[in-house]
């Protein structure tokens, strides 16, 4: 049977595997041969879980969107990822990133962060376990994203600054694995979305699946039914997208969206639209799909949300992408910011601007009124602020 999760080398088709150096095979090779192992393992799920409910308080609500549903003309439901702890979905792959740190043995941790969401989410499992942590996240990203950087801080973390390339997420990500590299015996690296070396893309989609096993249950009860016409997602890595598409990536029924971002327009050369602008490459240990140029240099990409400015894409969603079981579309700064208005506006919620990305869809694509939409809130707006007030004048 055709699925679109990963093989047990990693490949989502044919993209994923694990493109590293010598000097962190031993670490990868740590971790693939025992992640699902210790996923499996009885007393972990009883952890993890345990602390999903108790600390991040899942599950997040499936929310029916009236007022937003009455406008497009369908039925619309968010799934509340916005309110888990830390404020958003990334603390879903921390907590079962630092339960499988400690089952290896590992007593320090090191992780990289764009919007700093991810960093905010390793900081706070760090805390919780006492374990030394260390974030690395661009300069640019620092400035723009100070709010979560002094999270960071009073949570105990050190927060590294990268100097090189763009100071954005991918610089951040190259000074993690160098770090790897330098520390492999003490250090476990949380990654933070679905990209990277094989076992990361698969063990991060794991950990997120929580999202769509619970949208699975949720519209079972609202609408008497598990599956959703479409589940829409934000995709810079694709973490949220991962988790939310998960249980439905082999349901043929269930028609997945993702939404990337067009920054200043597709052909203005800034912008983040992978799949628009990929070809296949290899970026942080993974094939994908990569902005680069024609002698395979990284494009810089951008986008007015530090989240989803990363070149590539995870090689689930490349995948997705190229095989055509995923439908992407591209939104500009300009529609997302005004989505993320709107959606304040008209459900008292104020979307992270990542997210906003998925809500601008409804120009994009039409749906019938008895479609069933889900769209994954991935974030909330908090971190944001000082971006929406600068751009609306606040």
């Amino acid at each position: 049977m055709k699925t679109y999760h990963a093989d047990e080398r990693g490949y989502y088709g044919e993209f994923g595997g694990a493109f590293i150096p010598e000097m962190l095979y031993p670490n990868c090779e740590e971790l693939r041969q025992n992640y699902l192992r210790i996923m499996v393992d009885p007393s972990f799920q009883e952890e993890f879980h345990q602390l999903l409910k108790d600390y991040v308080g899942r599950p997040t609500p499936l929310y029916f969107a009236e007022r937003l549903s009455e406008k497009y003309g369908t039925k619309i439901y968010l799934k509340r990822e916005d309110l888990c702890h830390t404020g958003a979905h990334k603390v879903n792959n921390t907590i079962g990133q630092i339960l499988m740190a400690k089952k290896l043995g590992k007593n320090r941790i090191i992780a990289e962060t764009g919007a700093g969401q991810h960093g905010v989410a390793t900081a706070t499992v760090c805390a919780l376990v006492g374990i030394e942590c260390v974030v690395y996240m661009g300069e640019i990203d620092i400035a723009r994203q100070a709010p979560n950087v002094a999270r960071m801080k009073m949570l105990g973390a050190e927060v590294r600054p990268a100097l090189s390339g763009s100071k954005t997420l991918k610089d951040a990500t190259n000074e993690a694995i160098r770090d790897w590299i330098n520390n492999p015996v003490d250090t476990h690296y949380i990654i933070g979305s679905v990209v990277g070396p094989h076992p990361y893309p698969d063990m991060v989609a794991r950990f997120q699946s929580v999202i769509s096993e619970e949208i699975k249950w949720q519209l079972k009860e609202k609408e008497g039914r598990e599956n959703p016409d479409y589940v829409v997602a934000c995709v810079g890595g694709g973490s949220n997208a991962a988790g939310a598409y998960f249980h439905y990536l082999d349901n043929p029924d269930v028609g997945i969206i993702a939404v990337e971002a067009a920054g200043r327009g597709i052909d203005s050369g800034e912008s983040a639209a992978t799949s628009a602008l990929g070809k296949v490459g290899i970026i942080h240990g993974s094939k994908t799909l990569l902005m680069q140029t024609d002698d395979g240099q990284i494009t810089e990409p951008y986008s007015i949300s530090a989240g989803l400015d990363y070149p590539g894409v995870g090689p689930m969603h490349a995948h997705l992408f190229k095989s055509g079981r995923g439908e992407f579309i591209s939104i500009t700064d300009d529609e997302a910011m005004t989505a993320g208005l709107e959606v304040s506006q008209l459900e008292g919620i104020i979307p992270a601007i990542e997210t906003s990305h998925a809500f601008a869809i409804f120009d994009y694509k039409k749906f019938k009124p008895d479609n069933i939409v889900v769209i994954n809130l991935s974030g909330r707006g908090d971190k944001d602020l000082q971006t929406y007030i600068d751009y609306f004048k606040l």
